[in-house]
């Protein structure tokens, strides 16, 4: 639990050094800049300024703010779809610098446009495809650098600097609100701009990094994969321990090796090789799990808050949109730290998703039902006052948003992607991190897109809408959400009824409980290990 290191086997405590950490620090700003974009742009184009700068009217807002905020997705989409082809063929290094690149070029452009809603989009298309491939580098990097015993800690840094992100670009936009007029371009201008500052530090501390071990001796670079290992671990290159891991990344290369075999040799043999592999029985429910996860995930309405939470908190007559969107900011960042790295792994992972959806869904159930019969954004908006049983009403909806807040924190924010990163082969993990992360893009562009109409045309039904898939959340974790925490991958394939070519098949059938505690009671739950910190 924590920061206690569960060890899969003795480990000297050489190997748990700064540069290590330092190193999967830097490579996870690059979750920083998803988190930040995804926090600070609803607000920024919501600005008189901004609205006033590009001739944005309210005929043509809805369109407008759907088109700035969806564009990003799509690109994302694409940055992710072919983030495999560049990592495979420069590496993850490299990879992640030239999509550090992209995005501050996009963010260049935003920052610099005047009247031209092209440089806009423009901007927003590159700093979606830099962050899409960055989604889809990042956590499989981090894994690469690390040692089994924390790995989970490491990749979990991830989570963690989405979360900060969030909460700075939530609270930079209210001092803006507090602090600048309201009609001044630079407060439209200095929201965009910040997007650099951790772009920079991330490019500049990319020059610094290590190429990945194992991507290193895949390309048949085994001397730098040596003194790659012997800096981040701190060992000569002699010493058992490093001895070992190097066997490891081989047992690795050659399990891919065997899923290509069939194919030829190369990148793209192992690709069809992969390809393959996830059409089989046992591995197509795996990756219709990765689905449903994170499509109800994005149909929770978290990221319509995150994005339109000037007009979700306007209508239920919150007046200083700015202050209560970085309260929730806040409130979702601290439970999510706290989380994560201290019960994740204690807590597993369906328990959770169950009980995050049937809160959530209660939350949003009472809020919209409250807009429903007050009507408070209408009462403002018309210069009313609101009665005392609706303003108390008011803070009641306000409460149950940061209730919201906190729960959504443990449920299918983060916990789709620690179950897609947990469930598949070694071998596999490329593909199924890029599957993720174009799962993720694909299905938050058509709700980023739609939601403004959404609003428009169904108002307080917006949040029932929401609340609607929470119920169906609610069902789908508690029937078809398997418990992985904990078990190896031999486990997993019990659990989802997969079986090899030639080999003896194991039946389909459910796995029960039982079984599973006797799975357990000779691999990690015995020794305190998690499936984060397997050995693959």
């Amino acid at each position: 639990m924590g920061f206690r290191a569960a060890e899969d086997r003795p480990t000297p405590k050489e190997v748990y050094n700064w540069r290590l950490y330092s190193e999967a620090i830097v490579i996870a700003t690059g979750s920083l800049l998803f988190g930040y974009d995804s926090a600070f742009v609803g607000t920024t184009i919501a600005r008189k300024s901004f609205l006033a700068d590009f001739h944005i009217t309210k005929a043509n807002s809805s369109a407008i703010s759907s088109n700035i905020t969806s564009i990003f997705q799509a690109g994302a989409f694409f940055g992710a779809l072919f983030c495999f082809f560049f990592t495979e063929r420069f590496g993850r290094k490299w990879t992640l610098q030239l999509n550090v690149v992209v995005f501050i070029i996009g963010a260049v452009m935003m920052t610099a446009a005047t009247h031209q809603l092209g440089l806009i989009y423009a901007g927003r298309v590159l700093t979606g495809i830099g962050c899409g491939a960055i989604t889809a580098t990042v956590p499989s990097y981090i894994a690469e650098l690390s040692i089994p015993s924390i790995r989970g800690i490491l990749t979990g840094f991830f989570e963690c600097a989405y979360q900060i992100g969030s909460v700075i670009g939530f609270w930079i936009n209210y001092g803006i609100t507090e602090n600048m007029s309201a009609t001044a371009s630079i407060s439209w201008r200095i929201p965009m701009a910040v997007q650099l500052i951790p772009a920079v530090l991330l490019l500049m501390g990319g020059f610094f990094l290590h190429e990945s071990p194992l991507w290193l001796m895949r390309k048949g670079r085994h001397a730098e994969a040596y003194r790659a290992l012997e800096t981040l671990r701190k060992l000569p290159a002699e010493h058992p321990y490093l001895q070992q891991e190097v066997q490891l990344i081989q047992n690795r290369l050659n399990e891919e090796a065997g899923v290509a075999s069939k194919y030829g040799v190369g990148s793209w043999a192992f690709f069809r090789g992969a390809m393959d592999e996830f059409s089989r029985r046992g591995m197509r429910n795996r990756v219709f799990l990765v689905f449903c996860a994170f499509a109800l995930a994005n149909l929770s309405g978290a990221s319509a808050i995150n994005y339109y939470s000037p007009t979700l908190f306007a209508s239920i007559g919150i007046k200083d949109t700015a202050l209560y969107t970085g309260i929730y900011g806040l409130v979702k960042a601290i439970a999510s730290l706290i989380f994560y790295i201290g019960f994740v792994d204690k807590v597993g992972r369906r328990r959770p998703v169950v009980l995050s959806s049937i809160a959530c869904s209660c939350c949003l159930w009472y809020v919209g039902a409250y807009v429903k019969i007050a009507n408070p954004a209408a009462v403002v908006s018309d210069g009313g006052t609101l009665s005392d049983s609706t303003s108390r009403g008011g803070h009641a909806a306000t409460a149950m948003i940061m209730i919201y807040a906190v729960f959504w924190s443990f449920g299918l924010n983060g916990i789709p992607w620690i179950v897609s990163a947990e469930i598949f082969p070694g071998a596999l993990r490329n593909f199924s991190g890029t599957w993720a992360a174009l799962v993720q893009w694909a299905t938050q562009f058509p709700i980023s897109k739609c939601l403004p109409y959404i609003f428009n045309a169904f108002g307080y039904g917006t949040w029932f809408f929401f609340a609607s898939f929470l119920v169906v959340a609610t069902v789908w974790s508690y029937f078809l959400l398997p418990e992985t925490k904990g078990l190896t991958i031999d486990q997993m394939d019990i659990l989802f009824g997969y079986h090899q070519p030639g080999h003896r098949g194991i039946p389909h059938t459910r796995v029960t409980r039982d079984h599973l505690a006797a799975l357990n009671s000779n691999g990690p739950e015995k020794t305190g290990q998690t499936t984060h910190y397997e050995v693959v």
